[in-house]
């Protein structure tokens, strides 16, 4: 370790205890894309907190840390999908939330992330992972292995 890196980057599942800091970075995530969060920052927290324990089971989070500090992470949705008769158990993936503390990016560590959680994913099965990215992070994704298809289409509601 020397003064100018500091502490190594490591790239792990989140933990129970880790989820405090992952909210946290939802938090900054939502600031920095979206605006004005309509809820408290304490109402926030309570309600990620809830959210994660609930989700659990199709929902993991892969973050970084340097040191004990977690600076990004990046969610995978796992969803069941219609069995076949060629494949009976069937599923798909979905990265959601990928964030890095600014100070951090253009490091290397969102893709550091992004190759953990499309191991974990390929590991078990899963058919395709999906992603909706930023303007700015598309080519981030395609770095690390995402492409355009003109197969996968979405429909977004409009109010």
């Amino acid at each position: 370790m020397t003064e100018e890196t500091g502490p190594s980057i490591s790239v792990q599942s989140a933990e129970p205890h880790d989820l405090a800091a992952v909210a946290e970075l939802r938090w900054q995530w939502v600031l920095e894309n979206e605006g004005t969060p309509v809820l408290s920052h304490d109402d926030f927290l309570a309600h990620f907190a809830e959210w994660a324990a609930e989700n659990g089971a199709s929902h993991h989070c892969t973050i970084a840390r340097r040191g004990e500090t977690v600076i990004g992470m990046a969610w995978l949705a796992t969803v069941p999908r219609v069995p076949s008769s060629r494949a009976p158990v069937r599923a798909s993936g979905d990265v959601q939330s990928v964030y890095v503390v600014p100070a951090e990016r253009n490091s290397g560590t969102g893709g550091r992330i992004l190759a953990a959680v499309l191991a974990r994913a390929f590991e078990a099965g899963l058919e395709r992972v999906t992603v909706q990215s930023t303007p700015g992070a598309v080519t981030a994704y395609e770095r690390a292995g995402f492409a355009a298809s003109a197969r996968l289409l979405q429909a977004t509601w409009t109010p």
